[in-house]
């Protein structure tokens, strides 16, 4: 039985990374009902606009160097979605990993602590659905060279910070985030347009698990609330589609046709295991077809047919 959870209300919590694809339309709905804080280096004056317009309070630092000095400590919540892919070992292990660490000892009288993680923390080893318990590699490598091995860094930090800090934490194991912000689809979508070859990888059909923003905003209450200490940990999706389904209906929605470039050197397909999302938390609602089409309705009208 899946749990229910009403959803956050009159809560003070702090996300970290909101200009992001992924944590911007969490961050913008949680702010409806809560005092929301956003933390992020806020590169630009738009970007820090763009998020204080929304209701959330900008709060700007680099994980990777440390200082959280302006920070509050009295957050109820902490939604940890920040992430660097800068390419460069030292700064990206220090962010992602030590960042995480530092956030957790800062916050640690929050009620409990979601630490974003990624599915790319999996070895890939041929088709089939991945469990909680599978064997982590390093199976970005090819396309993000830093990226596995400091979300796997940063999952061991989280869980030693969870047991010194007795802070209920969970730590979720992200697949392929989607929506009216934008997504991977939403880049094929482009590279279509533009008659680029997508690159897919050789072992077909490449199986991952999308979610729509709007599933893992709702979600975020139920991921909280099996916070625990150790931390527990979940793998995070939404039903199995394969990349070239969702390209070919991408072509059904705008006439423009997906050109495919087998290849070993990109992402593997990556089908996780979500039975114990489904018992604890419940499933995603919306659509895959559905959550394209309105991806496309909101950042494209124009190319659909």
């Amino acid at each position: 039985m899946a749990k229910t959870t009403s959803k956050l209300s009159g809560e003070k919590i702090l996300v970290t990374g909101p200009t992001s694809q992924v944590a911007w339309p969490l961050a913008r709905a949680l702010a409806q009902d809560n005092e929301v804080y956003g933390l992020a280096r806020f590169k630009t004056v738009p970007e820090r606009e763009r998020v204080e317009a929304a209701g959330v309070r900008a709060l700007r630092a680099d994980l990777g160097e440390g200082r959280l000095d302006g920070v509050p400590d009295d957050f109820t919540y902490v939604l940890n979605f920040a992430v660097v892919k800068s390419g460069d070992f030292a700064y990206d292990l220090a962010a992602n990993a030590e960042g995480a660490g530092r956030l957790m000892a800062h916050c640690r009288a929050a009620k409990a602590f979601l630490h974003c993680s990624s599915a790319a923390v999996y070895q890939y080893t041929g088709p089939g659905k991945i469990a909680e318990d599978a064997a982590l590699g390093d199976n970005h490598r090819d396309v993000f060279p830093t990226y596995s091995l400091s979300k796997i860094a940063a999952e061991s930090v989280v869980r030693f910070a969870a047991r010194q800090w007795d802070l209920p934490t969970t730590i979720a194991r992200f697949s392929v985030p989607y929506g009216n912000n934008g997504g991977w689809p939403w880049f094929h979508l482009l590279m279509m347009k533009g008659g680029t070859e997508i690159p897919i990888h050789c072992d077909r059909p490449c199986v991952y698990n999308p979610i729509h923003e709007d599933d893992y905003a709702a979600q975020i209450p139920g991921l909280l609330a099996v916070a625990g200490v150790p931390a527990t940990t979940l793998n995070w999706g939404g039903a199995p589609v394969a990349l070239e389904q969702w390209c070919a209906y991408l072509g059904e929605l705008t006439g423009l046709e997906p050109r495919f470039q087998p290849t070993e050197r990109t992402i593997p397909p990556l089908e996780l295991d979500l039975a114990r999302l489904h018992e604890l938390v419940g499933p995603a609602a919306v659509d895959w077809r559905e959550g394209i089409r309105r991806m496309v309705e909101a950042r494209a009208p124009e190319l659909l047919r």
